[in-house]
């Protein structure tokens, strides 16, 4: 830039005095315009007194015009428009001045005027313009940043989310089966007396329990990486038809369970809704085998087509000389709860008067 406005000034001075003195006139106007091009630093640093500066200079000497139109063009860049024009302003009037006391020749005022005008607003507006072109690119490079960073943000949520999806699914699938197992296991291991034919059977269930286990889990993880209504395997989805399968489970493991089924149309419960709820029911009958094992167990269903499906599940709470309950974390009503939620409905739970109670409501559309 230094050297662009060098050339520039060096021109100004040949052109102005081409043909005519040069004197001393020459000589002092070429020193003004090496000021006004050390006064660029300025420029750069500090715009307004910059441009300001190199306007009183080229109010004198022709040859701090270069240097001044530049001046001028940084403050259009990198002030406010208000700023900016005030600046042109006064650039216009330094230049007006000049070719009052020191007209060109073959020039007239008027036209003078004209130019000094149309080149000081057209610096005003080339200036804006690349004002606005950089504040739109560092916005769009904010933007490009903010976006990176919220996808980032995005990421995490999802596989935050997904590993809670997951811990629910196994808890839902597994615990349900190696309630079942630990159950058989204590029988084992708490009535070695029993016959030979009575122990194999336990063995058997226990053996054949932990192959369903494993088949599970796999479908657990089939279902969540192609997230599919099925598993992958061609099996359904456990729903409220698969609802007397899982209350047999339970009576075979001591459990007595009583079902009351008052379901207006049990097959025009949705898919969705209908998997919700063989989880609430599964999730209701671990609990009881883990924390009342040997009492019974009361299961009510109410609901039709365009109102809600109403759960109720109830077990009398264990004395302290009961039987020793298998050990749980905790999370598995949280889960649900959180599963319920998201599927629109509301799930309750109560413990009271020596009874577990658990309600859950989800929404049947028509």
């Amino acid at each position: 830039m230094l050297a662009a406005a060098g050339l520039l000034t060096a021109a100004t001075a040949y052109g102005e005095y081409a043909g005519g003195s040069r004197g001393w006139a020459l000589g002092a106007d070429l020193a003004a315009g090496l000021v006004a091009c050390g006064l660029l630093p300025l420029v750069l640093r500090r715009p307004v007194h910059g441009a300001l500066a190199l306007a009183a200079l080229a109010a004198l000497v022709p040859t701090a015009t270069p240097v001044s139109t530049i001046g001028t063009l940084q403050v259009a860049r990198s002030r406010p428009f208000p700023v900016a024009a005030a600046v042109a302003g006064a650039g216009a009037c330094a230049h007006v001045l000049r070719g009052l006391w020191q007209p060109l020749g073959g020039l007239s005022f008027g036209w003078w005027l004209v130019l000094v005008l149309l080149g000081h607003a057209a610096l005003l507006g080339w200036g804006a313009l690349a004002a606005a072109r950089g504040a739109l690119i560092d916005t769009l490079q904010e933007r490009a940043r903010r976006a990176e960073t919220e996808q980032g943000r995005r990421v995490a949520e999802a596989r935050a989310a997904e590993r809670a999806r997951i811990a629910r699914e196994m808890h839902d699938v597994l615990a349900h089966r190696l309630s079942l197992l630990a159950t058989y296991a204590g029988a084992l291991e708490y009535r070695p007396d029993h016959p030979p034919e009575r122990l194999a059977h336990a063995a058997g269930v226990v053996r054949t329990g932990v192959h369903q286990a494993l088949d599970e889990l796999r479908e657990v993880i089939t279902v969540l990486r192609e997230d599919t209504g099925g598993d992958g395997t061609g099996r359904p989805v456990p729903g409220i038809s698969d609802l007397p399968e899982l209350v047999e489970e339970s009576r075979a493991t001591g459990t007595p369970v009583e079902l009351r089924d008052g379901l207006a149309d049990p097959a025009a419960l949705p898919g969705p809704t209908g998997r919700t709820a063989y989880r609430i029911l599964q999730e209701a009958l671990t609990n009881a085998r883990k924390h009342a094992p040997g009492l019974p167990v009361s299961i009510t269903l109410d609901g039709s087509a365009g109102d809600q499906l109403l759960i109720e599940v109830s077990n009398p709470l264990p004395g302290a000389a009961g039987p020793p309950a298998v050990p749980g974390t905790g999370t598995g009503l949280v889960g649900l709860t959180e599963r319920v939620r998201l599927a629109g409905g509301q799930l309750d739970q109560l413990a009271r008067s020596g009874e577990f109670r658990l309600h859950a409501r989800l929404p049947w559309p028509a």
